[in-house]
């Protein structure tokens, strides 16, 4: 393998993986939804995998471009699936199951991946250039499903973990939590750009990153050198 892919390669290697993995995580919220009683979603035409119901052109392509090519890391968004709390059979409740849902799709979507890297590797014993592309293409969408997971189980709303946190607390605790949601995401991206972020959500990801990928086959070696090549971590 060369010391890095072009840009073009990169950027082969992880449009699916993205579009998958934001797509898959929105619907899910819509799905789960909808069997607990609220059909905003599905009545919205949002319950599907096509990825242009969900594109959000700045959080979908442009935010997720420019940091993997130019930070090492990989964020964006999609369009959120529109939930009313108040069709929620048990609103409190549901509204937690619903956020929980999408990072829950996300570690089923890097399993399969996981089995994705295994079919690759058994259709040959050598690294070959499609070998290799198929195996970068496993590799990065074990990554960005982790990211996305681990990032969205942060309990600070609008994140889902936030939700998730509101759903358990009492009532009166989650009143406080929902105040913080108007400056969520300006917290966010405070701890990102301060590097607090980073330090905090890494080591998590990492962990399970390495598990994965040994567990499709992938030595620790062959990650670092996948991810040199992806632009995704620093030699």
């Amino acid at each position: 393998m060369g010391d890095e892919f072009s840009t073009l390669q990169k950027i082969s290697v992880w449009i699916l993986p993205v579009l998958f993995a934001i797509t898959v995580h929105e619907v899910a919220h819509g799905w789960v939804a909808s069997r607990l009683g609220d059909m905003t979603a599905k009545m919205m035409g949002r319950l599907t995998l096509n990825p242009f119901k969900h594109i959000d052109p700045v959080g979908t392509i442009l935010i997720p471009a420019v940091t993997i090519l130019l930070a090492g890391f990989i964020f964006g968004y999609a369009k959120p699936v529109p939930v009313t709390y108040k069709n929620l059979r048990h609103p409190k409740r549901d509204m937690a199951l619903v956020a929980l849902a999408g990072p829950g799709s996300n570690l089923v979507m890097a399993l399969l991946w996981v089995l994705w890297i295994k079919f690759a590797l058994s259709l040959s014993a050598e690294f070959s250039s499609v070998i290799l592309f198929m195996v970068a293409t496993g590799i990065a969408g074990i990554f960005v499903n982790l990211i996305l997971m681990v990032l969205n189980m942060i309990p600070l709303p609008p994140l889902d973990g936030g939700r998730v946190l509101a759903g358990l607390l009492p009532a009166r605790y989650s009143v406080y939590l929902a105040q913080i949601e108007p400056y969520g995401f300006i917290i966010l991206v405070a701890l990102l750009l301060m590097g607090v972020l980073g330090k905090v959500i890494w080591p998590a990801i990492l962990f399970f990153l390495i598990w994965f990928s040994e567990m499709a086959g992938v030595s620790t070696n062959e990650l670092s050198v996948i991810l040199q090549a992806l632009g995704a971590m620093r030699a």
